[in-house]
């Protein structure tokens, strides 16, 4: 009897540990902001890739995938998980800036507005 409730109180142990890691399974860019479904990231993770915006407009919008992601100012080196990206930067009077990109693990991409 003691030798079943050790098991299944070590099941049990093993399944919360793991629902817990995988509720947090999103990494994401920027500071925490209203709206989006983008959580900030801040520490390095070996698997991601680094953006890096160049622009002189620091309260520009930034967008990724149509969500905002907060301004120019807080998003001038992100770091997201390899893959296709919309990237989009808006400022007032100013043409809008799209551009698709791709994330590669390791790398750095430098994305030059021209505001």
């Amino acid at each position: 009897m003691r030798r079943r409730l050790l098991t299944l109180a070590a099941t049990l142990m093993t399944l919360a540990a793991t629902s817990a890691c995988v509720s947090r399974r999103v990494v994401v860019v920027g500071r925490p902001y209203c709206g989006a479904s983008y959580p900030p990231h801040t520490g390095y993770s070996h698997n991601t890739g680094e953006i890096r915006l160049e622009t002189s407009l620091h309260d520009a919008g930034v967008f990724i995938n149509g969500a905002y992601a907060g301004t120019a100012r807080q998003n001038r080196s992100m770091r997201l998980r390899p893959g296709n990206y919309g990237i989009e930067i808006r400022a007032a009077g100013r043409p809008r800036y799209a551009e698709s990109i791709y994330v590669v693990a390791g790398r750095t991409l430098h994305l030059h507005p021209g505001f």
